[in-house]
Parts: structure tokens; C-alpha cells; sequence
């Protein structure tokens, strides 16, 4: 222990361990195989790098996000400590001599995701190098039942047959009990340890707050300027509207989403991790493998598609032990939003069979073949062809790929961008004398509102129909476009390309996994379920309610959330006449509404604020006029 210890401070500059992190760590030492569930801020990472720190040879990480790969190999980069992440776009010479390195090179860490895993290649360096220790980060991509099931961590357990004797470490800090049995299965680890730590954050008072504007609602929750903050919101355009909003208000707030240059990301997170901006309003990729400890506030402007993702973003807040919250702010329109986003757009056996039936069609494939051949493939063009909804037939294609039906390219999500990256000004000036142009721009601007500010994915065939232009035409100008440093133009001449795995049988081809298809129809449903449940129940404790969603039971009502405020409704005599009084000398100057009177009586609780207007109005101290104002009765 005190050799851990010691690499403990050396590199991290900490003098105690965690809890339950120094059990891992002796267990691994121990070659024993372990499932380590942590809460978000557990230290997940320590568990496994303090091991491999201390002994000879190399250890193996198999992580699902290469942002979190890069994120941790710079880290360890930065304490001096030799790491290697094998990313994606690399040649085969390339890989060749990374993996050398790694045999050859006293490299102690290599990060791969788990389809890398599966190159031959990578296998058989694998076996000459010296692995101490595999760990397989994000683990509960593994199951089925998981929150972002990624079927090639099924093919993790190749790593215990090509090394039997070396530990294996699955960490999560999101999983219910069913996806603990998933991990144990699939990872052959029966006879493992199991750590968990309670998911409890006392710290942490989870809201759930009722508010049709949810900007008003917003900005009384963050009352100080200097308050570390994250908000959450679905699209790259509500992270823009929603931080020039807060700025304007006198609030330092930098918006962040994946449109943004890897420069101006950096930037930005730096700015943010060093306070120099406080609040981040951010899409939900935000926040993985950053450890910031003193964000006060973590808030979600929508609602989350599961509770496991919703519990990972909110444990980002009060890391440092001391008083956060983590809230939700929904209104009445929120709960079809989130039918109609999630619901509306998961494919069901039927929707599967169709779209590969019209696919077979689209590639003129005849039945009984087919098998290995590959297509480029125009998206737009095919939904159009057939009337698809594009989000309901992008998952149908997904789960074909999952169920190794059909093999799409890694480019699939590589989309057609453009960004201008000249003043309105400048680009009215620059058609005034490049007329030709001005249908496609003007079309592109009305469909695409942040276009000039981020790099935005555009649907090019609609564009070119709006405009009334062919598609050649169109390229043509925003080639000629870039060339004058009008935009910046990133051009994917197919959305993808698809490999068809098996012969063509239709019906036949899709029913030996109709099951799989199912079920994950029936989770996926099952989690919005839960997220539903979550916001309108309001009788059970918030914390206790994420908790047993979590299999704890045996739990306390943590005192600090919207359920268990919200009990604590009584109000004492002095402070009603206290609130009374406050309120009748504001409305002797002017009518107010009730918005008005909870911001300038911010001594007391807005609900007990309301609860006195309202006695006020039964008893016809005070009026409310046909606006919703109040106001005092005439003399």
C-alpha cells in the first residue's frame, strides 16, 4: 500500500486514496479479475493505472470514446508517464509501428476501442507484449441493456483467451443489476470480485422543477456571476442562443458542441477549467473524462433519454464534496418532445424489414445475392426515394450494422459542413456582385441559423431544390465560394458506403434476429419510461428514486431535493406577515405580476411567496387584474 501510495503522490499529488479504490487496486495486484461500479467523480481511472504503475509491462485499455482515450493519454502525457491511444484514420504502416512501440518501447498504457480489438494485426502484437493488466473502461457498453450498448465489446473476451493469466478490470459508474449479469457473461468474469460503491451523492440535491419559461426559471437558479455551471441542452443552436442570453445578462458563458474547431473546443474548456468563464452551455457529449471539481450547478434545459445518462451528467456537479445541484428544468410540451425524439424514431422489427427490402431494391440486388459487395450510398437521396423519415431509417441502418447484416463505412457520419467565415456585412457586399450565387446562400442561411457562426452539416439535395440548381451546380459555387475565403467547405461526396454481409433473403434475413431487435425496442422504451416516472413523481424522494433505479434499496431520503424541500411547505405566522408586508409596498408604487414580486422579495422561498398571493387574492386583500397582475384594491 505504500508503494501505491507513493505513485499515487508522485503523479497525481494526492496523499490518501479514495474509497474503495485501494481494494481494487490490491485485488488487481493480486490477479484477481474485479467489476468496479463507481459513481461519477469515483476515480475510476486511478483504479486501474496505480496497478499497472506498479508493475513491469504494459497495460491494455479498452475505452469507447477516443475523446476520452486522447483526454487520458494527455493527462498521463503530462505526468510524465508513457501512453498511446490507436485512434481510427491511420495506415497500417502506421499501426504497425505504434504497436511495436508498445512492444518495445517501455510504453505503460495502450488505449484501444474495442473494434480496433478485432484487427488480426492488433491481436498478434498483443500476444508479444508484456500486459500486466486489461481494463475495460466504460463497461457498461457491454450490455444489451446498457445505455449505449456498443456491440463489439462482446469481442472483449478475446483479450482473456490471447492473455489467460493477465487480470482484468470492467469499471462503470452507471449499472443496473441487469447490466451487472451482462458484464459478468459476456466478460467471463463469474468468478470475479465485485466492488460497488454506494451511488449516493449526499452532496448532490437533485431537482425537478415545473416551469413553462424555462429562462426565467433558469436565471433564479443561478444567482451568483462567479458560480461554476453546466447546462445541457440537445442542439449546437440552443447552446448559442442559450449563452449570448446569459452573457447578456451579466453572466460569463461560452457555448461548446461538436460544430466548433478542435482549437476553439480546447480553447474554450480551458477558458472554462481555469474560471475564466463560469458556466459552459454545452450538448450532452460534454463533460466525459473532465474533472473539474467545483461545478456548483449542473442543469438540463431537456429532458434526458435514461436515467443512467442523465445520473453520469448530473454526478459532474460537487465533486469537491461541498453543496451542489443538479436540476431539471420541464414544461408541459417536454414529455411529447421526448416521445417524438426517441419513441417516434426507434425502429421496430417491421420498420427494419422494410428498409432493407427497399435498400436491396435501391442497389437493384437480387434475391440469393449480394453477399460482400459494396455500394456507395447517397442517404438523402434514398429517404427521399422511398418517403423515409431520415432519424427512424439512420437507426433501421444501425441495427442492421449491429446484427452484422450489412457493414456500413466509417465515414457514415461524415457529412457535407459549411461555415462562413465572413461578416453578414461582408457577404451582402460580396453578392452584390456574384448574383449567381445568391439562391443557394440565401437558401442555405434561411434553412441553417448558426451556419454563420459554427460549421454546420447540411442536407445538399435539399438545398439544391430550394435553390432550384443541380447538385453539380451547387458544389461548383461552393467550391468557387472557398476559393474567395467565403466559407469554409468540408465535402463528403457520399454519406457512406454499405457492405452487404449476406445474401439477399428479405424476411428470411432479418428474422433470426428479430428477438435482439425486439428487446432492444422493449429497453429502449423502458428507459424513457423511466425517465418519465422520474420527473412526475413527486412524492418519493429524488435521490432515493435515481438510487433504486440503481438496485439500492436499503436508502434515506436525502432532505435536499425538489421532493423532499418541497414537503418542508409550512410557513410560520411571522413570516407570512413578513412577506404580506413586502408585498402590498411594492404593489402601492405599480401593478406586478408574480414573477415580478418573487425577484424583489428574494429574502423568502418563492413558494411560500406564492402561497401567500394566493391567500391574499382568496381573501381580497389584493386583485388580480385580466393580465395577471396584482394590485390593490381601490379606496
Amino acid at each position: 500500500m505504500q508503494e501505491a501510495l507513493h505513485i499515487l503522490k508522485k503523479y497525481w499529488g494526492y496523499d490518501e486514496f479514495r474509497p474503495l479504490q485501494w481494494p481494487i487496486i490490491s485485488d488487481l495486484l493480486e490477479k484477481k479479475d474485479i467489476i468496479a461500479l463507481l459513481p461519477t467523480g469515483g476515480g475510476k481511472s486511478v483504479c486501474f493505472q496505480v496497478p499497472a504503475l506498479l508493475q513491469p509491462g504494459i497495460c491494455i485499455v479498452v475505452s469507447p470514446l477516443i475523446a476520452l482515450m486522447e483526454d487520458q493519454v494527455s493527462s498521463l502525457h503530462k505526468n510524465g508517464i508513457k501512453a498511446m491511444a490507436v485512434t481510427g484514420g491511420i495506415s497500417y504502416d502506421d499501426l504497425d509501428k505504434k504497436l511495436d512501440n508498445c512492444i518495445y518501447g517501455n510504453y505503460k498504457f495502450l488505449y484501444l476501442s474495442p473494434e480496433r480489438l478485432q484487427q488480426e494485426l492488433v491481436q498478434e502484437r498483443i500476444k508479444q507484449m508484456d500486459v500486466n493488466l486489461i481494463a475495460v473502461d466504460e463497461a457498461h457498453c457491454i450490455s444489451q441493456w446498457g445505455h449505449d450498448f456498443r456491440p463489439a465489446y462482446r469481442n472483449i473476451n478475446k483479450l482473456k483467451e490471447l492473455l489467460p493469466e493477465t487480470p482484468l478490470a470492467a469499471l462503470t459508474a452507471t449499472a443496473t443489476p441487469e447490466v451487472v449479469k451482462d458484464i459478468k457473461k459476456e466478460l467471463e468474469l463469474e468468478g470475479s470480485v465485485l466492488h460497488k460503491k454506494s451511488f449516493a451523492r449526499p452532496n448532490i440535491a437533485y431537482n425537478v422543477l415545473k416551469a413553462e419559461d424555462k429562462f426565467y426559471r433558469l436565471s433564479r437558479l443561478l444567482k451568483s456571476k462567479s458560480e461554476t455551471a453546466i447546462i445541457y441542452v440537445r442542439s449546437r443552436k440552443a447552446t448559442i442562443d442559450i449563452s449570448e442570453h446569459l452573457n447578456k445578462e451579466g453572466y460569463r458563458a461560452l457555448a461548446f458542441h461538436g460544430g466548433l474547431k478542435n482549437e476553439e473546443k480546447s480553447k474554450r474548456l480551458n477558458m472554462w477549467l481555469a474560471n475564466e468563464s463560469y458556466i459552459m452551455v454545452a450538448t450532452t457529449a460534454f463533460g466525459m473524462g473532465i474533472d473539474k471539481p467545483d461545478v456548483r450547478q449542473v442543469i438540463h434545459l431537456n429532458l434526458p433519454e435514461s436515467l443512467e445518462s442523465y445520473f453520469q451528467e448530473a454526478g459532474r456537479a460537487g465533486r469537491d464534496g461541498k453543496p451542489a445541484a443538479a436540476s431539471i428544468i420541464t414544461s408541459t410540451s417536454d414529455i411529447p418532445v421526448l416521445k417524438n425524439q426517441f419513441l417516434a424514431s426507434l425502429p421496430d422489427v417491421k420498420d427494419i424489414k422494410q428498409v432493407y427490402r427497399k435498400l436491396n431494391s435501391y442497389f437493384q440486388i437480387a434475391f440469393g445475392e449480394g453477399e460482400q459487395t459494396t455500394e456507395n450510398f447517397n442517404f438523402s437521396d434514398f429517404c427521399e426515394q422511398y418517403s423515409f423519415n431520415a432519424l427512424k431509417t439512420y437507426n433501421c441502418l444501425q441495427v442492421l450494422d449491429r446484427c452484422s447484416i450489412l457493414k456500413l463505412s466509417q465515414q457514415f457520419h461524415k457529412k457535407t459542413e459549411v461555415q462562413f467565415i465572413i461578416s453578414s456585412a461582408q457577404l451582402d457586399h460580396y453578392l452584390s456582385s456574384h448574383s449567381a450565387y445568391d439562391d443557394l446562400v440565401k437558401a442555405m442561411l434561411r434553412t441553417y441559423g448558426g451556419i454563420l457562426e459554427n460549421k454546420t452539416s447540411i442536407n445538399l439535395n435539399a438545398l439544391c431544390k430550394k435553390a432550384g440548381i443541380t447538385e453539380d451546380k451547387a458544389i461548383d459555387i461552393l467550391k468557387r465560394l472557398e476559393a474567395d475565403e467565403i466559407i469554409e467547405f468540408n465535402y463528403a461526396a457520399q454519406d457512406t458506403s454499405i457492405t452487404f454481409l449476406v445474401p439477399r433473403e428479405d424476411e428470411a434475413t432479418i428474422n433470426p434476429v428479430a428477438s435482439y431487435i425486439r428487446l432492444q425496442y422493449d429497453t429502449k422504451t423502458s428507459k424513457i419510461e423511466a425517465v418519465l416516472s422520474f420527473i412526475e413523481n413527486e412524492k418519493e424522494c429524488k435521490s432515493q428514486q435515481l438510487l433504486k433505479y440503481f438496485g439500492e434499496t436499503e436508502t434515506s431520503p436525502c432532505g435536499i431535493c425538489s421532493v423532499c424541500n418541497k414537503e418542508n411547505t409550512e410557513i410560520s405566522r411571522s413570516v407570512m406577515n413578513n412577506i404580506y408586508k413586502e408585498i402590498v409596498l411594492l404593489l402601492k408604487k405599480r401593478e406586478l405580476n408574480s414573477r415580478a414580486l418573487t425577484e424583489q422579495i428574494d429574502l423568502y422561498r418563492e413558494e411560500h411567496i406564492l402561497k401567500v398571493l394566493q391567500l391574499l387574492v382568496e381573501r381580497k386583500i389584493i386583485l388580480r387584474t385580466p393580465t395577471n397582475n396584482y394590485k390593490l384594491p381601490e379606496k
